[in-house]
């Protein structure tokens, strides 16, 4: 029923669109079918929001908030009606130029704390996926032609870490092109002010390259290559979460990053007419395996795609997605995972999940 909202969302997600989607969600009258209404909107689609209403002005600001912190939000507004406010961001992509000694660490960290991680170097024994096995894509072309294969938006974080001062400057010609989230570049402060003097002289405005990192990465006194490739990934992550940390005038406020279930919202993009219930986690408390905004989907017949956690918790939800198939609407359960729970299952988490779950 919503297929064309969910391809929509992905497609302004690839694009580096922060979205929303509005979930009306209505028990009533909703015998054996889905009883939802979603409406998906962009930052800049949801500044021309018609508020006619109260309802309205409410989800406006609720909808505004949740774009702007990331932070899922649900309200109920009676016994049957309530609203699910869904923010999805694009998934952070970090760029590596040059496929040398530091960019192997940077890669892996990089994978472990988020990012999706694409590596770029010119010769094959660097660039290849067994060298950068936690990489999503690994990429052999000259830096001169490689950005045509990856079009730059102002969601990818560029890390520069090429063999050479040349190879530098021109990754550094083209990045400038873009509007990107962050980029760095890696250098002593000698071979860096070469750098900018020389990108000034070619014509390159101040104000664009005083954004530049460079030389890149935290201030740590890192030496090693794994060091040093803590600095910039701690980097990286400060403007990931906090943005510019270097104009504190106009830093935003923390940032949290929802949870983005790819292969589920690409399965919700199909043409099918088979029954599925949609389980998306609405609020955690205490440690839990996975945060606010995970999904999962059941099917009547018993297939089931995506995860909230595991466990025996999970397979009560499954359950009880599977008999909601079976009259329509929506319902709200809660996972306790504290005590005994969580040690009968060999879990560290001791939290709760609330979870909604959506006939589809």
């Amino acid at each position: 029923m919503y297929v064309d909202t969910y391809k929509n969302l992905l497609k302004e997600v690839g694009s580096g669109n922060n979205a929303v989607i509005i979930t009306m969600l209505d028990n009533k009258s909703c015998k054996n079918k889905p009883s939802q209404n979603k409406t998906l909107f962009t930052e800049e689609s949801l500044n021309s929001y018609n508020r006619v209403s109260d309802l309205d002005e409410v989800l406006y600001q609720k909808a505004k908030y949740a774009i702007e912190t990331g932070i899922l939000q649900f309200f109920k507004i009676s016994e049957n009606e309530a609203y699910l406010i869904e923010p999805y961001f694009p998934e952070p992509r970090l760029i590596i130029l040059g496929g040398g000694h530091i960019a192997k660490p940077l890669a892996e960290f990089a994978s472990k704390v988020g990012f999706s991680v694409t590596v770029i170097d010119d010769r094959p024994s660097f660039a290849n996926s067994k060298r950068f096995a936690t990489a999503k894509e690994v990429i052999c072309e000259s830096f001169h032609n490689c950005f045509d294969l990856i079009s730059l938006n102002k969601c990818d974080y560029v890390v520069i870490v090429t063999r050479g001062h040349r190879h530098d400057m021109d990754c550094l010609r083209q990045v400038l092109k873009h509007n990107t989230a962050y980029v760095g570049m890696i250098g002593s402060k000698r071979r860096v002010k070469s750098v900018m003097e020389q990108m000034v002289s070619e014509g390159y405005p101040e104000e664009k390259l005083n954004k530049v990192n460079a030389p890149i990465g935290l201030e740590i006194g890192a030496l090693t290559p794994e060091e040093i490739a803590i600095s910039i990934i701690s980097q990286v992550i400060s403007y990931r979460r906090l943005g510019d940390i270097s104009n504190v005038i106009t830093r935003p406020k923390k940032t949290n990053w929802p949870e983005f279930d790819p292969e589920v919202l690409m399965e919700l993009c199909k043409e099918e007419d088979s029954p599925k219930a949609i389980i998306t986690i609405i609020s955690t408390k205490g440690s839990v395996p996975r945060n606010a905004g995970a999904k999962m989907i059941v099917w009547a017949y018993g297939k089931i795609l995506g995860s909230i956690g595991g466990g025996c918790s999970e397979g009560e939800i499954i359950n009880t997605a599977r008999n909601l198939l079976g009259k329509g609407g929506y319902q709200i359960q809660s996972i306790d995972m504290t005590g005994t729970i969580a040690e009968d299952e060999g879990m560290v988490c001791g939290g709760i999940m609330d979870v909604i779950i959506e006939s589809f």
